[in-house]
């Protein structure tokens, strides 16, 4: 990451910003739009956005939320900064079409099921309202002693597990616990930024991760078989950072190709989103159809703007293909 420079290292951590905070709400069938995430990243750490400008309460609450986290990981961890994080993810006071109590600890039962109405499966029952404030005291408290005599990665996948079970909100529980295990691998690395993204790992693994975490709730105290899970998705999420570096380094040497050329707002949208799909791009590539769902442009104006990114060399036709055109970016 040194190596990069400051520029694509900022560049480098925004794109694992960006996922961590799209692949963390998916987890819990929250999705977020990713031109707001990406906006609200940019407009945090300073960048250029180079898509269209995006504002979106959610996003800017659980970007804020991360960036709190991490950037300042060595502030005290409090009741109030909790309730704090907790207000962010629900600007509204609603979880979709409920209310809900935000920034606040939950005031009722929590069952985690699934199965049609009346043959419901509990796959965990939280401790009754009654006992969190104390067991978010004892939480506290546990996670300030044990900063000084519990390894570091091993204290995150407990303060994950330890947080979660306990269940303190009547929701964005998970987003939290995951949020608290980017602070104690911050402490532990002694660093703000990321540069893997534990969330998007997890998010890929979403069944084992809920299968190991059931098992673990449901058994003794004895929690090796999560925490070997948690070190070994870790692990996995480290590896896995070398894609998201690529990604980076592909856009970098685009734009750095292209930044001087002239562009319309739909035509740097839709290569905003070519980019995010990768250096392969679409599926198909890029057709008239498609730059008309994504600019929401008629079919006559997506042709004249894909023959203008044609004649500037930014787009390309791809091979083949029959009778359908189809282009996608220029190699850089």
């Amino acid at each position: 990451m040194s190596a990069m420079g400051l520029e694509l290292a900022t560049e480098a951590r925004s794109e694992i910003l960006v996922t961590e905070a799209i692949q963390t709400s998916l987890i819990e069938g929250a999705p977020l739009n990713l031109a707001a995430v990406r906006s609200s990243v940019a407009n945090r750490l300073g960048l250029v956005y180079a898509g269209v400008p995006f504002t979106d309460r959610r996003a800017d609450g659980l970007v804020e939320l991360l960036l709190d986290g991490t950037a300042r990981f060595d502030e005290k961890l409090s009741v109030s900064r909790l309730n704090r994080w907790h207000a962010a993810l629900f600007p509204s006071g609603y979880s979709g079409l409920h209310k809900i109590t935000a920034g606040k600890y939950r005031p009722g039962e929590i069952n985690v099921l699934s199965g049609p109405v009346g043959k419901e499966k509990v796959h965990f029952s939280a401790p009754p309202p009654r006992r969190v404030p104390g067991e978010m005291k004892r939480f506290l408290r546990w996670w300030h002693v044990s900063r000084e005599n519990l390894d570091g990665l091993l204290r995150a996948g407990v303060a994950h597990f330890y947080f979660v079970t306990i269940h303190p909100y009547e929701d964005g529980n998970g987003r939290l616990a995951r949020a608290l295990t980017d602070v104690a691998l911050a402490q532990d690395e002694r660093r703000p930024e990321r540069f893997y993204s534990m969330s998007a790992q997890i998010a890929s693994e979403r069944n084992a991760y809920y299968e190991t975490l059931e098992r673990a709730q449901k058994s003794s105290l004895d929690i090796t078989s999560w925490l070997r899970w948690f070190l070994e998705c870790l692990e996995r999420a480290i590896d896995h950072s070398e894609n998201v570096m690529g990604g980076v380094f592909y856009k970098a040497r685009f734009w750095a190709k292209f930044n001087s050329a002239p562009l319309s707002a739909h035509q740097r949208k839709v290569i905003v989103k070519l980019l995010d799909a990768g250096p392969d791009g679409f599926e198909g590539g890029l057709t008239t159809r498609k730059f008309v769902s994504m600019a929401k442009v008629s079919r006559a104006t997506a042709y004249r703007e894909i023959t203008d990114l044609v004649d500037k060399g930014i787009l390309v036709h791809r091979p083949g293909g029959g009778r359908s055109v189809s282009y996608t970016l220029a190699p850089v």
